[in-house]
C-alpha cells in the first residue's frame, strides 16, 4: 500500500444478552480510504428476542458518527449482527449472496424486518466467496456457523488481524476447530481474532499478544 496510514480496528460494545451472559461488540476498520463496520448489534429490541433479556447500547446513542461510515460488513444476519443495519441507509452493505438468501428465506433464521426495512431499501453488495474490499482489507469465507458465515481479515502494524463474528463464538473453539470457517481462521495463522462476543481478543498461542 502506498499510503503510509495503518489500518486500525476498534472494539464497541453496543449490548449484552443477559440469558446467556454475552456481549455484543462490533468491530470499527479504520482505512485510509474510508471507515469500515463490521456487524452492527442491535438498534432496538423485539419481541422474539424478550428471552434473550437483552440490554442494547446502540451506536446512535453512543454519539459515535454514523455518516463516518464508508462500508458496512455483515459477517452473518443473525439479528444480534444486523440489527442495526437500518442507521446505515448510505452505506454499502457487504454480505455473502448464500448468507442473504438463507436470511430472507428461512424461518427463524433472522428478524426479518432488519434486514430488511419497511421504511427504506439498503444497499446490499452480495459476494460470492473470497473478495478484497479494499487494499489490505479482505473478506473470506468460513462456512460453519451459517453456510454464509465470512470473516475480515485486516492488514495491520500488528500483522493480520481476523474479525470472526460468530465463526468462532468463543476462543477455545478456535483452539479445537471444528467447523470449516474455524480450520480456515487457524490456518491464516492471524496475529490474533476478534470475536463478537469476547471483550480480548484470541491470541494464537505462536502470536504475540499485541501491544506488546
Amino acid at each position: 500500500m502506498n499510503d503510509t496510514k495503518p489500518i486500525t480496528v476498534t472494539p464497541i460494545k453496543v449490548g449484552e444478552l443477559r440469558a446467556v451472559e454475552m456481549p455484543i461488540y462490533v468491530h470499527v476498520v479504520d482505512h485510509p480510504a474510508g471507515r469500515i463496520l463490521v456487524d452492527t448489534g442491535l438498534a432496538e429490541l423485539h419481541p422474539l428476542i424478550e428471552d434473550m433479556q437483552p440490554i442494547i447500547e446502540p451506536l446512535d446513542q453512543q454519539g459515535f458518527d454514523l455518516d463516518s461510515v464508508y462500508i458496512v460488513v455483515n459477517t452473518h444476519l443473525h439479528f444480534d449482527h444486523c440489527g442495526g443495519n437500518r442507521l446505515f441507509p448510505k452505506a454499502r452493505i457487504f454480505v455473502q449472496q448464500q448468507e442473504l438468501d438463507d436470511a430472507r428465506t428461512q424461518p427463524d433464521y433472522t428478524i426479518p424486518e432488519w434486514i430488511d426495512p419497511p421504511s427504506h431499501k439498503l444497499n446490499y453488495v452480495p459476494v460470492d466467496g473470497d473478495v478484497e474490499l479494499l487494499p489490505g482489507v479482505r473478506l473470506l469465507s468460513t462456512p460453519g456457523h451459517t453456510r454464509g458465515s465470512q470473516v475480515v481479515a485486516v492488514e495491520t502494524l500488528d500483522g493480520e488481524v481476523i474479525i470472526a463474528g460468530d465463526t468462532a463464538v468463543w476462543s477455545g473453539e478456535l483452539d479445537e476447530p471444528q467447523s470449516e470457517g474455524q480450520r480456515r481462521i487457524v490456518s491464516l495463522r492471524p496475529s490474533f481474532v476478534w470475536l463478537s462476543h469476547q471483550s480480548e481478543p484470541y491470541v494464537p498461542a505462536s502470536a504475540v499478544t499485541p501491544g506488546s
